[in-house]
């Protein structure tokens, strides 16, 4: 053995252990990194390039078990892409039993897919990245050049591999975990119904699109506060649901986590909102968190209101005339008297005028059916407003002794398309109330102008008690009547007013109303000329 030789021989076996203690150093580094890393791409990328340079190979790949069973490539490093799908023959049939464990003679299988891709490569290395006995996934390390892999380079890349199959396991793990909540978002902020997620200590933790919509709440002012504070509900007499009836503060007996209320948007809108609460418990039956199902029953408790106010109107509206004709049928049929022929007339003439009263009101509550089943069928013709107008006066005169008119139409006011007993409904209903509605009696003006945009209008002014600004809107939905003293000894449906809105719309109008209160009111209605 000549000198220099056995200077190296000496050298080798010296710097050896260094080497090694070097090797594990940097091996635990990575480790160390790899653990720090949760998102797969990442770490995939960092795994085969720490496993490349570690053991001194030009490429490396590695495969994970699909939801089949089979493996595909999900990194790769040296390796053209496009020639990556070529290296099949590497990890095809690698999960079957006779080759679990460390994977030995490669080289036939190196040979195949080199030439198949390619790519000179001379030597290959490869372990299973494998989790309690089952393996996720193959690193595979090449050499261009240079000497075969040793024992020591398997060795070193199994302690390597176990390392990354546990930072690959967790990273999928999160990664799934993460894709699953997600979609768990996703589904509570698209929801239809608002969701709102609270702590034990009831402060907001999610609050939806929906929630946003529906309360006039941006997500940036509800999170982090107390859901009391923002969701604030109260009782239509105004007591705070949320301070004397939340059902997780006070809860009930019948355990319903239940609570209703009134909210006012910052808009003005007053909405009713129904919150459905459903703990979650942990393994300790702690509460953790708290998720409320948010809905609007705005119009569901509406419809309860209209039921009630339907009911109330009937039977208060059924009853007078009912009295009335049994009364004077009762009178008139009494045995022992002998009516003249002007008592009679008189109690026939009431009894026909109660039984007409009933018959309208039969006659709107039909047509207010008809309306929200259907909209209204119009039968069109040409039709002159202001001879109508004049007819309706005529015939309204007959029937109060306080009140003027004043028809106000130009000559030549044009004549329009129109259903006429319809539009003759309309004008009837609106001087009728301008009689009802200004029992001081006065001037009740009738006319009509050309508007702009080829349509023209009517009005009906009074001076009478008015209607107040929170009422002008609602003046035309079903059985809503203005509350105040003239209104509850008047009798009434509330439904004039509703139809009125009907017949104009179904002309494709609008109807208004300009009105102060003490001084009267003036109705508008626009309709369209061509």
């Amino acid at each position: 053995m000549s000198g220099g030789t056995s200077w190296q021989l000496v050298l080798h076996i010296f710097m050896l252990p260094d080497f090694r203690l070097r090797q594990r150093e940097y091996l635990l580094e990575i480790s160390r990194a790899m653990s720090a890393r949760l998102d797969l791409s990442a770490l995939l990328e960092l795994t085969l390039r720490s496993a490349v340079e570690l053991l001194a190979g030009q490429a490396g790949l590695i495969t994970l078990r699909r939801d089949d069973g089979t493996f595909s490539p999900h990194a790769s490093i040296g390796l053209p892409l496009q020639a990556v799908p070529l290296f099949e023959p590497l990890w095809r049939d690698l999960e079957s039993e006779e080759n679990r464990g460390a994977i030995s003679d490669m080289s036939l299988r190196l040979a195949l897919a080199s030439k198949a891709a390619g790519v000179p490569l001379r030597q290959v290395v490869a372990l299973p990245l494998d989790i309690g006995g089952e393996a996720i996934g193959h690193i595979f390390i090449f050499r261009t050049r240079g000497a075969a892999f040793g024992s020591n380079d398997r060795q070193v890349l199994s302690a390597f591999a176990d390392q990354a199959a546990i930072a690959v396991q967790n990273a999928r793990l999160y990664q799934q975990v993460s894709a699953e909540r997600e979609r768990l978002d996703a589904i509570i902020e698209n929801s239809g119904d608002g969701v709102m997620m609270i702590n034990p200590y009831r402060i907001i933790q999610t609050w939806n699109k929906a929630l946003v919509n529906m309360t006039g709440i941006p997500a940036a002012e509800a999170i982090g506060r107390p859901c009391y504070a923002v969701l604030n509900l109260r009782t239509p007499q105004g007591v705070s649901v949320c301070h004397t009836a939340c059902p997780l503060v006070h809860p009930p007996t019948d355990g319903r986590l239940y609570a209703e209320g009134i909210h006012h948007r910052a808009d003005g809108l007053a909405i009713t909102l129904a919150d459905n609460y459903s703990p979650q418990f942990n393994e300790e039956g702690k509460i953790v968190q708290i998720i409320a199902n948010v809905r609007d029953v705005t119009r569901l408790r509406e419809a309860d209101e209209l039921k009630q106010t339907l009911l109330s109107v009937i039977s208060h509206e059924l009853k007078t005339p009912v009295s009335i004709i049994k009364g004077y049928a009762d009178t008139l049929a009494r045995e022992d008297a002998d009516w003249d022929k002007e008592t009679l007339a008189e109690g026939l003439a009431a009894i026909e005028e109660e039984a007409d009263r009933l018959d309208q009101l039969i006659n709107n509550l039909l047509e207010a059916s008809r309306l929200q089943a259907g909209g209204v069928k119009l039968r069109l013709g040409m039709v002159d407003l202001s001879d109508m107008a004049r007819n309706i006066v005529d015939k309204l005169q007959t029937t109060t002794d306080k009140h003027t008119f004043a028809l106000e139409f130009p000559e030549d006011f044009p004549a329009i398309q129109g259903d006429y007993e319809r539009l003759q409904e309309v004008l009837t209903n609106l001087i009728g109330n301008a009689i009802k509605y200004s029992p001081g009696g006065g001037l009740i003006r009738v006319g009509g102008i050309v508007g702009e945009n080829n349509t023209l209008r009517l009005y009906v002014s009074d001076k009478g008690i008015g209607i107040s600004p929170g009422d002008q809107e609602r003046i035309f939905e079903r059985f809503h009547r203005v509350d105040n003293r003239l209104t509850r000894q008047t009798p009434g449906t509330g439904l004039g007013l509703f139809l009125v809105k009907a017949v104009v719309e179904a002309h494709n109008g609008r109807v208004w109303v300009e009105s102060t209160p003490g001084q009267g009111s003036v109705f508008w209605v626009e309709l369209p000329l061509g």
